[in-house]
C-alpha cells in the first residue's frame, strides 16, 4: 500500500515550460513535479526530488491523451510498435529440417 502525502487536483498545480512539469509546493522546501506525458501515460503520482513524499495527483486522463511524447522517449511513429516488429520477425523466419551448424573460417 503507497501512503501519499495529500491528494491535489491538477488544477490547483502550476505549469513550468522550462521543465516542462506541473509542480506543486513540498513542506520540504522543493516541490512535487509531474509532467505531461507521465500524466497522458495515466501515471497519477508526482515526486518531490528532495524528500521521499509523494503526493495523488487528481485529474482527468482524457484532458492528456493527445499529449505527444517527450524527447529521448521512444514512441517515434516512424519506428513502429511492438506488434509491427514482431509480424516483421516472422515474416524474415526460416524453418528447415536441417540443422544449420557454424561453418569455421
Amino acid at each position: 500500500m503507497v501512503a501519499f502525502y495529500d491528494e491535489i487536483e491538477i488544477e490547483d498545480m502550476a505549469w513550468d515550460p522550462e521543465k516542462g512539469v506541473f509542480h506543486y509546493p513540498c513542506p520540504c522546501g522543493d516541490r512535487f513535479e509531474i509532467s505531461r506525458s507521465q500524466l497522458a501515460n495515466y501515471e497519477d503520482v508526482a515526486t518531490c526530488p528532495s524528500c521521499s513524499l509523494i503526493v495523488r495527483v487528481i485529474y482527468d486522463p482524457l484532458d492528456f491523451e493527445d499529449e505527444k511524447p517527450e524527447d529521448g522517449e521512444s514512441e517515434d511513429e516512424d519506428s513502429g510498435s511492438d506488434g509491427d516488429q514482431f509480424e516483421d520477425a516472422m515474416e524474415k523466419l526460416a524453418i528447415s529440417d536441417t540443422p544449420t551448424v557454424p561453418v569455421s573460417p
